[in-house]
């Protein structure tokens, strides 16, 4: 038994765990309450992709008109293919029955319908990602022929990552939502409601808390609270997350409270913790007391409570994640495109952290800059963030990180990785950034030693105006810059595109195009995503849409409010560029097609690019000359050389001289120095080394040389150290 149930609804990652409950629960640890978390969605798939899942699912198709598409019928002619082989895909996608992938690749083992159209395009590109990634990516084809027969013949609300999503969007009115509930249950509600059911009997909880983040996992959210409601009156239920802070700020509808009994906002910590305690008060108390961001019916009355005097936590506050109760080892990895970078939102089981709640920048116009989870910036000490990642190794097993801040600070990334190194951790992870000018080269190949393996931030419109429009802080020149070092280094990058911000002309969004094809051309850009400009409520150009040249269309709020309808008064359909935007990427993802016009991609007329054809590649071209800072610091990330003294002569004269021989992973490197200045630098590197607590400067550095020698730039800048700076020697 369990006083508190934590859940995430149906649908969110197939491959991790969305970290909202297990956020909360290790909050919860440092009070003392216990409670029981579940991924309600990776429950539901397991339970549909299964031998008597999808017996069941392909009996209820009988029942309903024969499939309409050809394909369709295909996967129902099959269907005992499907059945025989379901439970084999799904173990070798959890990681546990690998010997598989060569059944799989044999090309006669998966029953195939349409999604398999594309893996002729594609079969070359595996070669850099190995049989294991090409039997994922075909067993990936699988379940989607399965998909989507499901959305034709069972239940069109059905997707992988969300479940009716359309209901939850811009749904300024609580109507078709209530209206969509007093039907009959979906099939995909009934197996989710039967999981459920057999939860709460098990945990027999007094208060749930079904956590919401995106519009994907509303409706289900409903359906599990209107369940809970009708079946298991005593229990309250509260709502929280990413989709009722950014959606339901204005909420007046009490229909809403036939489901819920209270929903939070914004950072969840002591709004639950306060929650808890009137729930769990003995005897039960009238009305809801003291609370933080709470919406709750009094009286009849949509009634928003913030009258506790408590101060939300400090991040150093909130304890570690705890992923405990969720079932880590049955998630399923899976690779929709031959992309390596692509792949990580949905390949490999991730540990979730935060490096800095809210966003150091928080200027970019299109973003929720007036809402807390982006205003109140909080960076965590490096040191309290690899305790916490040292915690999660020890309780999941896993050395994978996804830190999922909304720009992590360069700074702090450097503190972080200096601690990884410091500690001797073996870790990998990722997270997204602004391509700033702090991440230059000696940053980045520091960020990939600690493990770092990727990085995701927005170039958005790839034009300088419309990034000053957007107060993004960046140029294309300074992306360009950026991204090479970051790719020079090891690491891979994603960028976040959009299309179609206000004022935004045709013209710039074809230049916007030349600029992405020159980036992945050259190859410092190895992923990227096309969005179209939303205009979101609580961002300026939500708030202020007359200075943007935006005409937004107005309606009356009783529920969820964020995407906004406007008219852009430049009068351009962005919608029309969507799919040439979109298959130009797919393809320069995949390394093809970079001499194609960009007409070829439109199938109406465009105007040809302004852009010089060499425009990126002058861009790098440019050097930013830093002169190094007095306060730099000094970090030697190798290891030490073996030494060989040996004379050197001329004209009579010898001298002693050392080689110095330094073994790295990939390459060994030799240098050689008049012997004094050899043994001065072998004192510095241990000095310098990252594994010293204390670092030393680069003023250090150079006063320490000149109680020696003399014109210690001409040192510092001589091929020796130059070639010691290639393999390890950083000024950070």
């Amino acid at each position: 038994m369990k006083d508190i149930l934590l859940i995430i609804p149906p649908f969110t990652q197939l491959n991790t765990p969305y970290p909202a409950t297990a956020y909360l629960k290790g909050f919860l640890n440092t009070k003392n309450i216990s409670s029981f978390q579940m991924d309600l969605g990776i429950e539901v798939i397991l339970d549909l992709f299964s031998k008597k899942g999808l017996e069941n699912l392909f009996s209820f198709s009988e029942d309903n008109p024969q499939p309409a598409t050809r394909n369709s019928q295909r996967i129902y002619s099959l269907k005992q293919d499907y059945i025989n082989t379901i439970d084999s895909v799904i173990t070798f996608l959890q990681g546990k029955n690998q010997t598989l992938a060569r059944q799989i690749c044999s090309g006669n083992f998966l029953p195939q319908a349409n999604r398999f159209n594309q893996v002729d395009d594609m079969e070359w590109a595996f070669g850099s990602m190995g049989m294991q990634d090409k039997a994922k990516h075909l067993a990936t084809l699988y379940l989607e022929d399965l998909s989507d027969f499901i959305v034709e013949c069972v239940d069109e609300n059905f997707g992988f990552s969300r479940y009716a999503e359309r209901l939850g969007r811009s749904a300024n009115s609580f109507d078709e939502m209530y209206s969509h509930l007093q039907n009959e249950l979906t099939y995909i509600d009934k197996v989710t409601l039967k999981i459920l059911e057999e939860r709460i009997n098990h945990t027999q909880p007094k208060l749930v808390c079904i956590s919401v983040p995106f519009p994907g996992n509303l409706y289900s959210a409903f359906r599990c609270a209107q369940f809970i409601k009708k079946n298991f009156p005593e229990i309250k239920i509260a709502m929280g997350g990413g989709f009722p802070n950014t959606e339901l700020r204005s909420l007046s509808d009490k229909r809403v409270f036939e489901f819920f009994d209270f929903i939070t906002l914004d950072d969840g910590e002591l709004p639950i913790e306060l929650l808890i305690s009137h729930v769990l008060n003995s005897p039960p108390l009238e009305g809801l007391g003291e609370a933080k961001r709470t919406f709750v019916l009094e009286q009849n009355e949509v009634v928003y409570k913030n009258n506790s005097t408590k101060a939300d936590y400090k991040q150093l506050e909130v304890g570690t994640p705890d992923y405990s109760d969720l079932r880590l080892d049955n998630y399923i990895s899976v690779i929709e495109i031959a992309n390596p970078m692509h792949s990580l939102w949905s390949d490999g089981r991730w540990n979730k952290l935060t490096m800095a709640h809210g966003c150091y920048w928080g200027k970019c116009t299109f973003c929720d800059i007036s809402l807390d989870y982006i205003k109140l910036y909080e960076p965590i000490a490096a040191i309290t963030l690899v305790d916490r990642m040292e915690e999660m190794i020890a309780q999941t097993g896993e050395s994978g990180f996804h830190f999922v801040d909304e720009a992590a600070p360069p700074a702090l990334m450097k503190e972080v990785a200096l601690e990884i190194l410091r500690r001797k951790l073996t870790v990998t992870w990722w997270t997204n950034i602004r391509f700033e000018k702090s991440f230059y080269s000696d940053l980045c190949i520091l960020l990939k030693a600690s493990g770092c393996i990727a990085v995701s931030g927005g170039l958005e419109v790839a034009s300088d105006r419309l990034l000053e429009l957007i107060q993004k802080g960046v140029t294309v020149e300074q992306v360009a810059q950026v991204t090479r070092n970051f790719t020079e280094s090891g690491i891979m990058v994603h960028a976040y595109l959009m299309y179609g911000y206000p004022t935004q002309t045709v013209q710039e969004t074809i230049d916007s195009l030349e600029m992405v094809r020159q980036l992945f051309e050259l190859g410092i850009i190895q992923s990227g995503f096309w969005h179209q400009f939303a205009m979101t409520a609580h961002s300026p150009v939500g708030m202020f849409p007359e200075e943007f040249g935006v005409i937004p269309e107005q309606n009356e709020i009783t529920f969820a409010n964020n995407d906004i309808q406007f008219k852009d008064k430049t009068g351009i359909n962005h919608d029309k560029f969507s799919f040439g935007l979109k298959k130009s990427l797919f393809n320069y993802m995949h390394g093809i097609c970079f001499d194609y016009e960009l007409q070829d991609w439109f199938d109406f007329k465009i105007p040809n690019t302004t852009i010089p054809s060499d425009y990126i590649i002058s861009s790098l071209e440019k050097e930013n000359k830093l002169s190094t800072k007095s306060s730099s610091k000094i970090i030697w990330i190798g290891g030490k050389p073996l030494t060989e003294v040996y004379s050197k002569s001329k004209k009579g004269s010898s001298w002693q001289m050392s080689k110095l021989t330094f073994h790295c992973r990939i390459e060994t490197v030799e240098i050689s120095l008049e012997k004094d200045k050899a043994d001065w630098l072998l004192n510095q590197l241990e000095l310098c080394s990252v594994h010293n607590d204390k670092q030393f400067t680069f003023k250090n550095l150079k006063d320490n040389f000149e109680t020696k020698f003399v014109d210690f730039e001409l040192f510092w800048y001589s091929k020796p150290i130059h070639t010691l700076k290639e393999i390890g020697l950083l000024v950070l």
